[in-house]
């Protein structure tokens, strides 16, 4: 957090309370909204998390008198978050907050210069140098991996073991880097982790800090496992849900369990990306199940029952009309997969009529009759007539 965003931050307003009042007061509300906003209470809320760490936020300040106090003078100095140019300044201005805070050289005395007044007041809010610096928190990557699975495990939703290989912080030195366990602070970044690079016009830009790859921290005597890195490939088995219901190539995000973080950041999350293999009797159409049911001739001319098959429970009867056509599609509600809401999808069964390959005398016989009785009619006249009126 850049000082220009701590002084513009109303931390009164986040708690509610006003900028009287007591500690006590102060101790209740944040105590109130902390339980209102918690993320365990708020499981998959980004906005409740945000405002979580934004109340949290706020109580380090003014739960603590002696930062609290850092920080009302600072806003009294600026006009209670913004600097306020006097008359005659002109409608703009162009300045770095930093060289005001950082208390520059030349200025440490005389009646225009800031000196160390400063630099004192936001060095103990913000840790700057010195060996009160803190490395700020970092989230731990996102990590992807992949996962097979039965067509009956994707439709009814299954638990799997997952091996996992990631970045963690390196055991033999405790994610310090540092052989003995004692890193200094980067100079460069100061411990921060990042630096800015001025961006024309007034504005900088912060960039993670290439000396220390963003830890804020530097080996002074580099650990042997990880090189200095402070992280280490480490490997664990997960068991994973995966959800009733899932499709091939579906991508599941599961917060929290990819790289852990580092000096008390959050974990990334794991995203796993979901193969299905195929069923050799089975089909499937978004939350409903397909399957082709083969019928005879007689069955479906005359009509009848079929028994038809369904995954991983009894069959169920279906009911033919008399002349059902080859191909038609009839529908078993309730047979098919499972979706998000427990509910499932129906089982879509598509009648096959299936030509004997061998016949008997006897059927032979039957059939002859069959085409001598019908053979005023000819199926493929309404196609001949339909071919020469295009």
């Amino acid at each position: 957090m850049s000082t220009k965003d701590f002084v513009e931050k109303d931390y009164y307003k986040v708690l509610g309370v006003p900028k009287d009042a007591t500690e006590a007061e102060i101790k209740k509300a944040y105590r109130k909204l902390a339980r209102e906003f918690h993320p365990d209470a708020n499981k998959g809320d980004d906005k409740a998390e945000e405002r979580f760490k934004e109340i949290s936020e706020a109580n380090d300040i003014l739960g603590d008198a002696k930062r609290r106090k850092e920080y009302d003078d600072a806003r009294a100095l600026f006009g209670n978050g913004g600097y306020r140019p006097g008359p005659g300044g002109g409608g703009s201005f162009n300045f770095d907050l930093g060289d005001l805070f950082g208390g520059s050289q030349g200025q440490s005395g005389g009646a225009g210069g800031f000196g160390g007044g400063l630099g004192d007041v936001f060095g103990g809010l913000f840790n700057r140098g010195g060996a009160g610096t803190r490395t700020q928190p970092r989230r731990g990557q996102d990590v992807e991996s992949e996962v097979t699975l039965s067509f009956t495990e994707a439709v009814d939703g299954a638990t799997v073991p997952l091996r996992m290989s990631s970045q963690a912080p390196c055991k033999a030195c405790s994610g310090t880097g540092d052989k003995n366990g004692t890193p200094r602070v980067c100079p460069t970044c100061v411990g921060t982790g990042q630096v800015s690079r001025g961006a024309g016009g007034g504005f900088s830009l912060t960039d993670p800090c290439a000396d220390c790859k963003g830890r804020g921290l530097i080996a002074q005597d580099p650990c042997e496992v990880c090189k200095g890195s402070g992280r280490a490939t480490s490997s664990r088995t997960m068991q994973v849900r995966i959800p009733a219901g899932v499709s091939d190539g579906q991508r599941i995000r599961l917060r929290g369990k990819g790289t852990p973080g580092e000096q008390g950041g959050p974990a990334g999350d794991l995203y796993v990306v979901v193969h299905v293999d195929a069923h050799p009797v089975f089909g499937r159409k978004g939350d409903n199940l397909t399957v082709t049911v083969p019928v005879t001739f007689p069955e479906a001319a005359l009509g009848g029952e079929v028994k038809v098959p369904t995954l991983g429970g009894p069959p169920v009867t279906l009911k033919l009309p008399a002349g059902t056509p080859n191909g038609r599609t009839m529908r078993a509600r309730g047979k098919g997969a499972t979706r998000k809401d427990g509910t499932r999808g129906d089982l879509l069964v598509t009648i096959e009529v299936t030509v004997p390959k061998e016949l008997g005398d006897k059927a032979k016989e039957s059939l002859e009759s069959y085409r001598e009785a019908t053979a005023g009619a000819d199926p493929r006249e309404e196609l001949f007539k339909a071919a020469k009126g295009a």
